[in-house]
């Protein structure tokens, strides 16, 4: 027996915003929105049409009290699927995202935060 990685929760301040961006950012949709709880995933599928490979995991934004305080323990990366690297980032800082320095040093993927502090990254030599 295995389990399926079918979803990623994040707590946030303010779950409908927080949405809206990571949507733009991978192209997803609000799958499922009730108060306090954004759920979001890939498009519908049309009627009998079937999804080629995997089906990624969805990104639900649960509304909490309390703030982000320290760097996350796991973070979301993303690959740039028809451009390079430098026009995802400053594609990503349009939306909101904003330079992060987690101490990474040299490297070649790029720190970013969403607009509520999560750290995610944004790579550059792995395409889906």
């Amino acid at each position: 027996m295995t389990s399926k990685f079918t979803e990623l929760a994040i707590d946030c301040a303010d779950p409908d915003a927080l949405a809206r961006f990571w949507c733009s950012v991978l192209g997803y949709e609000v799958r499922d929105a009730e108060d306090g709880l954004v759920t979001i995933g890939l498009p519908a599928v049309p009627e009998g049409k079937d999804r080629p490979g995997p089906v990624p995991p969805a990104l639900t934004f649960a509304r909490v009290p309390e703030g982000k305080i320290v760097k996350n323990r796991l973070h979301i990366d993303v690959n740039p699927t028809d451009g390079e690297q430098d026009e995802e980032v400053r594609r990503l800082l349009d939306l909101g995202a904003r330079h992060v320095d987690v101490g990474q040093g040299d490297v070649s993927w790029v720190p970013l935060a969403d607009p509520e502090g999560n750290e995610f990254c944004v790579l550059a030599t792995r395409h889906p």
